[in-house]
């Protein structure tokens, strides 16, 4: 801890969480949600928790969801999004550390499904993460594989999963709030 907290190491630590600025922020801000009246809570906000709720309300949260520090700095390029033959997507891109020491990034990768009023999507899911460590001005290499799960939606007539069709966004960043590439993909 000393050595994070002096400078010696570099920390590469993400929130799991988001931290709204005030509790009417949060997606469960009535009674009737939390904490339930006669017993009974109400789960109203559906898909729109955590980070999904900031980003459909367009709410500033105190620290979005994946918000990390680091003693160094990263820059993100060459994002490129590639069909395969199997229904599977490939997503790569290049990280570079653009300070002056090694230190560890986690890239999150989010899809952005097309929304109706049938089927409401967030903005944003996280569809993968991984963490590189990157020399001080070296890159490194980063690709991701996304499944046909990863562009679906329950279904809950057929009771299974269906991959929507239409535009799908596809964002690269350091947090859900932070997105440094984006992309498109028919599906």
């Amino acid at each position: 801890m000393a050595g994070v907290l002096c400078g010696r190491f570099n920390p590469s630590g993400r929130l799991p969480v988001t931290f709204p600025r005030r509790t009417s922020d949060i997606p469960t801000n009535t009674t009737a949600q939390w904490p339930g009246v006669d017993g009974t809570a109400t789960y109203s906000e559906g898909i729109f928790v955590g980070y999904r709720h900031y980003d459909a309300r367009n709410i500033t949260p105190l620290f979005p969801f994946g918000h990390g520090l680091s003693y160094t700095s990263f820059a993100y390029s060459n994002l490129r999004i590639t069909p395969v033959a199997d229904g599977n997507v490939t997503v790569e891109l290049d990280v570079r550390n653009t300070g002056s020491r090694s230190g560890g990034e986690i890239v999150q990768l989010y899809v952005g499904s097309p929304s109706t009023t049938a089927v409401p999507e967030a903005p944003k899911e996280l569809a993968g993460f991984t963490k590189v460590i990157v020399g001080a001005g070296s890159t490194s290499h980063v690709t991701f594989t996304l499944t046909p799960r990863s562009f679906s939606h329950w279904d809950v007539a057929t009771d299974r999963w269906v991959v929507t069709g239409g535009q799908h966004r596809i964002m690269v960043g350091a947090s859900s709030r932070d997105v440094r590439l984006t992309g498109m993909i028919q599906r």
